[in-house]
Order: C-alpha cells, then structure tokens, then sequence
C-alpha cells in the first residue's frame, strides 16, 4: 500500500473531476480566492437538502480542515457569493472538509489513496459499463486502474478507466481506510502544531465537566 497520501500537494493543481451548470458557477466564483488563501476546493454541490443548501468542501494542501478552517472558508466566500449572486433563490451555506470516503477530484487524490477502495462513475460506457468498484492500483497520465474484489459476469476484475470519463469517485468507507486517514491527519495536525491545541481542548472541556 502506498504512503504517497502522506505528502503535501500544490495548491494549484487542477481538479479533473468538475461541476456542472450553476455548482460550476460557484466554483469558478470560489476556488481562486481558496487557493490565495492556501486552500484548496475539493467539490461544488447545490442541494434540496434543508430547503436548498450549498455545499462548498474544502481542505488545506496537507489534507487537513479544521473546525476554525470551515469558518474562516465561510467568512471569505459568504460576502463574494452575495455579490456575485450566482443561485437565483434562498440557501444555505455549508463548509465541510472532505470527510474520510471523500471525494477524488485530482489525480493526487487517486496517488494519496492507492491501496485502497473507490467506486467510480463515468459519463460514457468504459468496458461495457459505467459504474467501477475496486482497489485502486494503478495510476497514469490518462487513466486511473481498478481492481475489483469481485466482478459481475462478463465484467473483467481489472478496469482502466480514463480520467477524463469519470463523473464521480470517491473513497469506500473500509477499516484500512479509517487507520490510513487517521495516521495521516494525526501527522499533518502534527505538522502544523495543532496537535497540542486539540489535547488542551479536550482537557479543558474535562475538567468543566
């Protein structure tokens, strides 16, 4: 299993895996002013969720996003889309880190994550098909390879499937996937001097109680 996914990416990198209609709107408003601030915009998604909810999922280069992170994210964007106006109707603005089965939008992604398991979508039928599940184990200029735990009749274990195909993909919640994200946020909290401040909070909030 690769360490790749414990080291830093650039800011910069361009993400492969991008929005559409008006969630490509408020990605294109958003990003440039994450990315000047040392972040990096993972996705884009307008949803019916609570009336209408926008939903804006960042992280820092080394992969972290902290609590403090998500408001301050908030508190650069919120004035910006107010004057763009780019959603005609009443929202609600959610700023939320990756999560551990995160998204994959950049071909660092799939390079921090090999080793583990991804569903994939694409928009056109790749080897017959258009849904992809399977170890990430592979990874190319063009295309991203998966190998499957188990293949549905007439569909081969192993896929590549190129990455200007896939719609969507995403990391499978697996217990080798919480210990590998845990290890790696630990050390990029580590890095960073947050590891201390979360371990006085915690005993702060102890003794209150």
């Amino acid at each position: 299993m690769s360490d790749a996914y414990l080291a830093p990416i650039e800011n910069d990198e361009q993400r492969i895996v991008r929005e559409t209609g008006v969630d490509a709107r408020v990605a294109s408003i958003v990003e440039p002013v994450l990315n000047s601030a040392g972040y990096r915009l993972v996705r884009v998604r307008l949803s019916g969720m609570n009336g209408l909810t926008l939903q804006i999922m960042a992280e820092r280069a080394d992969g972290t996003m902290t609590v403090e992170d998500c408001e301050n994210v908030s508190r650069m964007i919120s004035p910006l889309l107010d004057v763009e106006d780019p959603i005609d109707r009443a929202y609600h603005l959610e700023v939320s880190s990756p999560g551990i089965d995160r998204p994959l939008v950049r071909m660092s992604d799939f390079a921090r994550w090999s080793g583990h398991m991804a569903k994939i979508d694409t928009s056109v039928i790749v080897a017959g098909r258009k849904r992809f599940r399977g170890t990430i184990t592979g990874l190319s200029q063009d295309s991203v390879t998966l190998e499957s735990d188990k293949a549905s009749f007439g569909d081969s274990m192993v896929a590549d499937i190129p990455l200007d195909t896939i719609a969507d993909a995403r990391l499978i919640l697996t217990d080798d996937l919480i210990r590998a994200a845990l290890k790696a946020d630990k050390a990029a909290r580590q890095a960073r001097g947050l590891e201390l401040e979360d371990e006085d909070s915690v005993s702060d909030d102890d003794t209150d109680n």
